[in-house]
């Protein structure tokens, strides 16, 4: 049985102020209504690449502001997490709510989808504020954090690259 750790709610001001703020760009061989497609699948992030394990929505569809999930990633760290912004087909945001993990305080996400061409341009942003006894483990591990959640938009780009 998994033990749930609350966590604070954000929201877009966190995703500006936050101690550890990781931004990517990527350019994705796909029509933005082709990504977006993807992020609200049933899959979502975990069809990208192995960095997400499984997507579970928790909320009916139509989804937008107050939809639900929960995430799972390697090693069993799971996220339920929580929208408040939703601009369908452009952009999302949400905070976790809950972790299977004891280590953050705060931790909010942003997906932006963008016509670029042919092309769309995702940006997604990553807000993280540790529980105090993490800050200085997350602040010397801030470089490998960042690359590692890179895999993420970095599996989408291969992911479109053969879908298109």
């Amino acid at each position: 049985m998994t033990r749930w750790h609350a966590l604070e709610p954000a929201d877009a001001d966190f995703l500006a102020s936050a101690p550890h703020i990781f931004r990517y760009q990527k350019r994705y061989a796909a029509p933005p209504e082709k990504v977006w497609e993807s992020l609200v699948s049933d899959e979502s992030l975990a069809a990208w690449g192995p960095m997400i394990k499984d997507v579970t929505w928790t909320s009916p569809r139509p989804f937008g502001v107050g939809t639900t999930r929960e995430v799972t990633a390697p090693g069993a760290s799971v996220m339920r997490e929580r929208f408040f912004q939703w601009q369908d087909g452009h952009s999302k945001s949400f905070y976790v709510y809950e972790s299977a993990l004891p280590l953050f305080k705060r931790f909010a996400e942003h997906y932006l989808v963008e016509p670029a061409g042919s092309e769309t341009l995702f940006t997604w942003t990553l807000a993280i504020e540790p529980k105090p006894a993490f800050a200085l483990p997350v602040k010397v591990l801030a470089p490998v954090l960042k690359a590692g959640f890179g895999r993420i938009p970095a599996g989408g780009q291969k992911y479109f690259a053969t879908r298109g």
